[in-house]
């Protein structure tokens, strides 16, 4: 924190002392300003991502999941779509975003498959890493007392992955607001994209920046949000396991 006012504060003197005008690059003061004077047009915008990033980030955690163990339970299933997967994180999603408002028009669906889009792919690969770092005494030791496939999983492996799925959720989290912006950029009547975009053309260059500093925010506050839970629910588990006697 010490380090990020300290860089805020060359800003504002480099600002000052070159005498750069408040269109191609405001001082952080103007910035704050703006903010302040600006929150109640501003609010209902970042309202309306939050909603569409936490609602994105929602689905695409249970898709990752779901095509994570489906992957990884059914090999056959993994050897034919894992390089498809891979294949497919070549592509950006901005040269997606076209295609999507050609299939699904302007609604909420293409937004949501972009964030889902977005979000997936860090999720899948996080917790099928989870999944095979599980160690081999452990899984042997399970076969010798007759745990069957379903119970070596739900068990061993999926407790044990916990760590590495919170990990791909607290990189989805950040990107989820990244992925909300660039869908309201592809059409919505409300979301920090919008304001962005109305702030761009009008050459208010202090807006664009109240935007950026607050799709900061945002995914500082999910990430953080993520780590919370990840405290909660994984309580030690990962490299020193422990099982109930069930």
């Amino acid at each position: 924190m010490l380090f990020i006012a300290f860089l805020l504060c060359i800003w504002e003197i480099s600002v000052r002392l070159a005498e750069i005008p408040h269109w191609l690059l405001p001082a952080p003061s103007r910035i704050f300003k703006e903010a302040t004077q600006s929150y109640d047009t501003f609010f209902p915008h970042v309202m309306a991502t939050i909603q569409l990033a936490l609602l994105g980030l929602t689905i695409g955690v249970l898709c990752g999941l779901s095509v994570a163990i489906l992957l990884h339970r059914f090999v056959f299933i993994r050897e034919l779509l894992y390089p498809i997967l891979i294949m497919s994180q070549n592509i950006p999603v901005l040269v997606l975003a076209p295609l999507l408002i050609i299939w699904f028009g302007f609604g909420l669906l293409p937004k949501l498959i972009i964030i889902c889009l977005v979000c997936f792919f860090p999720i899948v690969i996080a917790t099928m890493d989870g999944f095979r770092q599980t160690p081999a005494e452990l899984k042997h030791y399970f076969q010798m007392i007759g745990a069957s496939k379903s119970q070596l999983f739900w068990k061993l492996e999926w407790p044990y992955a916990y760590p590495a799925i919170f990990s791909g959720v607290k990189i989805a989290a950040t990107y989820s607001v990244m992925g909300a912006v660039i869908a309201e950029w592809l059409g919505a009547k409300k979301g920090i994209g919008v304001y962005m975009t109305l702030s761009q053309s009008s050459f208010r260059t202090d807006r664009v920046f109240v935007a950026i500093f607050a799709i900061i925010l945002l995914s500082l506050l999910l990430f953080y949000l993520i780590r919370l839970l990840e405290q909660l629910f994984v309580k030690g588990r990962g490299a020193d396991v422990t099982y109930s006697k069930h």
